[in-house]
């Protein structure tokens, strides 16, 4: 929801300033601008309505109102109260904004799994900021909220979702590449959500349920585009007409080319405290659960980098054999994504190539030699410094693979410290268990793969080629493989070329 009112926000002030008396001629103004980007139907049906109040401007969204305009008549009922904000112009030309975003709501519709409902409430929320048009962007914001729940259910699903105080902040600055730099952050205490699955088809029946006293995000970008992706949105709203983009899309290239990169680079967090995941076979939990992502924008040499963060892990021990305990990692920090990714070629050519007057508007064949030229440039998979480790044992990995050929490259370094605790556990759970019998001759052929560093630990660098082959420190594990051989020989009457036996 906070995300909506935050698009609502940018949309809502997408417009210059103008003079800073506050009345019922200034509010026709600000309508007027704002259907630049919703449109002037919004205002004729009453989806967006402005009024002056007092030293303010009043913005009103209905989406009961926006909800009437849909063609889908799968919405069978729409509980929704309209938002308010108030808006007040600075004599810098920025505003003051405000709102009350408390709420309780519902809806239903039928979707592809049937009857689908939705509840949803939101306490004593209130926001307030300063917005800049020239920015198109909060250059400070907050929001809290006193806790909010929400539940939803369909034919195979139910689901209820609750949280308690919570509190959020943004800040933004004309960034120096172009666009804006912002940082955002949220905290929301006592998170918990139950998921039940019943499907009577496959007979799959069991809750789920996930909690944590304290969730948190944090978030930044550089170099985000917010102005020219208004105007893409403006040039939406004005070509609405089949007819109008065909005869305009030379001036939506341009806006499109002016988007990019869309954004240097955005990243962000979500971090869990005293993670839990409670179901029917036990309860799996972390001290502390976080995952990261970060993307560079439309570049000639992107990145995309995820990663997934956990210590104090735990598991429900009645599900695993008792001798893989010891074996159990309690801290995980894996980190993979991708490099040398080139979407700027991909994207300007697409711009220059598409036509929105023949059908498809890019040719059949575009979108191989899209995709070649793609691969020519050779990305990457990385698979980033990583561990997986308990008091006894630490595995560390890295590597990363590129597709020269239909075959891949790669290369992967995988190290462990304390192996010898791996060995001396399946060697003593062997006289007992015979699964790990099976594993422990498996466990002492990869050990003699290995090489031993001077710190203990034991080392494989593993090299698989586009021919078939494998190396592990060098050594041949397994050959290139064989070259085939599909020719024939187009003289009937025999000679030297090869067979095809059936």
């Amino acid at each position: 929801m906070k995300r909506v009112l935050s698009l609502a926000f940018a949309l809502a002030f997408g417009a210059p300033a103008f003079a800073q008396t506050v009345d019922n001629q200034g509010a026709r103004q600000l309508s007027e601008d704002l259907s630049r980007y919703v449109g002037k139907q919004a205002l004729d049906r009453g989806v967006l309505k402005v009024s002056a109040e007092g030293d303010a401007y009043k913005i009103v969204f209905d989406f009961k109102a926006l909800a009437a305009t849909l063609p889908d008549q799968r919405l069978l009922k729409f509980d929704f109260a309209p938002y308010a904000l108030m808006v007040k112009p600075r004599s810098d030309g920025s505003w003051d904004v405000s709102m009350d975003f408390s709420q309780s709501a519902s809806f239903e519709f039928n979707g592809s799994e049937g009857l689908q409902s939705t509840q949803f409430s939101i306490k004593d929320g209130k926001g307030s900021g300063v917005y800049d048009p020239n920015l198109a962007a909060f250059t400070s914001g907050t929001s809290s909220m006193a806790g909010m729940t929400m539940a939803s259910k369909d034919a195979k699903q139910h689901m209820n979702v609750s949280a308690g105080a919570g509190t959020a902040t943004i800040a933004a600055t004309k960034s120096a590449t172009g666009g804006v730099d912002f940082t955002t952050s949220q905290k929301v205490s006592s998170f918990v959500e139950t998921i039940n699955f019943d499907d009577p088809e496959s007979g799959l029946k069991f809750p789920v349920t996930v909690k944590s006293p304290e969730l948190s995000v944090e978030a930044s970008g550089k170099g985000v585009r917010t102005k020219p992706l208004l105007d893409l949105l403006a040039f939406v709203v004005a070509n609405q007409d089949e007819v109008m983009p065909k005869a305009n899309q030379a001036q939506l290239k341009s806006l499109l080319l002016a988007a990019l990169p869309v954004w240097e680079h955005v990243e962000g967090t979500y971090r869990f405290k005293d993670f839990v995941v409670a179901s029917s076979v036990g309860n799996f939990g972390a001290a502390e659960f976080s995952t990261a992502f970060g993307s560079d924008g439309v570049a000639q040499n992107g990145k995309i980098i995820y990663g997934i963060k956990a210590s104090g892990l735990t598991v429900p021990q009645q599900l695993l054999p008792g001798w893989s305990v010891a074996l159990l990692p309690t801290d995980i920090d894996l980190n993979f994504g991708g490099a040398n990714i080139d979407l700027d070629s991909m994207a300007r050519k697409a711009i220059e190539a598409f036509d929105l007057n023949q059908d498809p508007p890019l040719s059949a064949d575009f979108g191989d030699k899209l995709t070649a030229d793609f691969m020519a440039k050779t990305p990457k998979i990385v698979i980033g410094h990583s561990t997986v480790k308990n008091s006894n044992i630490e595995v560390v990995l890295g590597g990363e693979m590129t597709f020269p050929g239909e075959k891949p490259d790669a290369s992967m370094t995988v190290g462990i410290a304390g192996y010898d605790k791996i060995v001396e556990a399946l060697q003593y759970a062997a006289k007992t268990d015979p699964q790990a019998a099976q594993y422990f001759p498996v466990v002492l052929a990869i050990k003699g793969f290995g090489k031993t560093l001077p710190d203990g630990r034991i080392e494989w660098v593993v090299n698989a080629k586009p021919d078939g082959s494998v190396l592990v420190n060098g050594a041949m594990l397994k050959a290139a493989d064989p070259i085939q051989d599909d020719s024939t020989d187009q003289d009937d009457s025999g000679g030297a070329g090869a067979k095809l036996n059936p």
